[in-house]
């Protein structure tokens, strides 16, 4: 299931009446830059974000399915980073590690069941290091996406493979809504995540890191994410959990950043969080809508506070409902985070639900293929709103009612290289 599912269920609330191994111990060392070549770094002309996601987790948008030959997923890969280039976008930020696994040859965790059906099963060839060098050779930068800490779309340990570092370390690990995850309390946890994702780094010239927007997961009524443990351990110095949650969170971004800098200077670090900080009824600083997930209070993600305090390059809030849409309105969300990126050095995308454009269920906005060009026309109101990226990459290729050839034809006439 891919994030964006989970999203959409998470949503499901939102228009209420009143309202994403060498060692697995904590000493080992962040990999060093040692003598890699720089990020691709394309001319600096007509700067605009025109990005897609490219996902993996549970074979959203590659591979089309996993235990494919080698030759066959290599060249689903490229066609989708043709497809990018030929409808004029300029960065692909591919899904690298979806469940606690890698699509490179890490040291750290194993190879992802989504290329051979067998967590761990080596797919015979290198997707990550061959989508970096395919991606530069047609112009567009790769940004590697790693999903912190979800590490399976199950509850059974069991299904992990022996190595796995949650069989190897069981305390990390809490079950939750069907699913496992890391512990983000846990000291060692939030280590190990960093040494994971950075190991990606050190090998190759990515262009960015990305995360998405599971932090702590999105809540599951009736239930109750178990790190009782952990904050009788961590949390005293804090007023409740919830702050202690925020703190948790808080660091995993700057010591990330931190890593980025210096494995690879110059390496840009951006986040992709659900659309709502918080409802205004909630906090005067928030945007005035009625959502039932706040990142602040439900995923103890400070989104506001990265932005306004230059902790990250960029940020790419979900923004996926409709210009109008009563509990989020697109035009609302849009000022909001304009207004939040005013002044800071933090970059500003909008996140596009492409996904939505003519899909079965959708309100009728969805249903024309121009509401997604409304999008870029209402935004472009905003100089701090410096591009778009769309969910995903196969609707960037099928695109069944034309709403991305509607953007390409009103928006994207001529190239444009991302800002920096």
């Amino acid at each position: 299931m891919s994030r964006r599912t989970f999203t959409l269920a998470a949503l499901s609330t939102l228009a209420t009446a009143g309202g994403g191994v060498a060692s697995a111990g904590t000493q080992a060392a962040v990999p060093g830059p040692g003598a890699h070549p720089a990020p691709y770094r394309p001319p600096r002309t007509g700067a605009e974000m025109r990005g897609v996601w490219l996902a993996t987790v549970a074979n959203r948008d590659w591979p089309s399915r996993p235990g494919l030959p080698a030759s066959t997923q290599r060249k689903e890969l490229i066609a989708h980073l043709d497809h990018a280039e030929r409808r004029r976008l300029n960065t692909v930020i591919f899904q690298v590690r979806p469940t606690a696994d890698a699509l490179w040859p890490s040291p750290y965790e194993p190879w992802s069941e989504y290329l051979t059906g067998t967590q761990g099963g080596d797919p015979g060839w290198d997707p990550l290091g061959t989508a970096v060098r395919e991606a530069h050779a047609r112009g567009l930068e790769l940004h590697a996406w790693f999903n912190p800490y979800r590490i399976a779309n199950h509850t059974d340990p069991g299904r992990l493979t022996p190595s796995h570092p949650a069989r190897r370390h069981p305390d990390w690990v809490v079950p939750y809504g069907g699913r496992l995850y890391y512990n983000p309390g846990l000291p060692e946890v939030r280590a190990f995540v960093r040494r994971a994702m950075l190991d990606a780094v050190a090998r190759y010239p990515v262009d960015a890191v990305h995360l998405d927007d599971y932090f702590y997961p999105y809540p599951v009524a009736g239930q109750t994410f178990d790190d009782e443990d952990a904050y009788d351990r961590y949390g005293g110095a804090f007023p409740g959990r919830a702050a202690w949650r925020r703190d948790n969170i808080d660091k995993l971004v700057r010591e990330t950043a931190a890593d980025i800098r210096r494995v690879r200077p110059g390496t840009r670090f951006g986040i992709s969080p659900f659309g709502v900080w918080r409802n205004a009824s909630t906090d005067a600083r928030g945007s005035e809508t009625r959502a039932g997930v706040q990142t602040y209070d439900d995923l103890y993600a400070d989104t506001r506070k990265w932005v306004r305090g230059n902790w990250i390059d960029y940020i790419v809030p979900q923004l996926y409902w409709h210009i109008g849409f009563a509990a989020a309105d697109y035009a609302e969300l849009v000022a909001w985070w304009a207004e939040v990126a005013r002044g800071t050095r933090t970059r500003l995308y909008a996140g596009e639900a492409l996904y939505k454009a003519g899909a079965a269920g959708q309100p009728s906005p969805w249903q024309d293929p121009v509401e997604l060009s409304r999008h870029l026309t209402l935004a472009a109101r905003y100089p701090q709103v410096r591009g778009h990226v769309f969910f995903a990459a196969k609707e960037v290729a099928a695109d069944p009612v034309g709403a991305m050839a509607r953007v390409v034809a009103d928006h994207y006439r001529r190239s444009a290289v991302p800002p920096r």
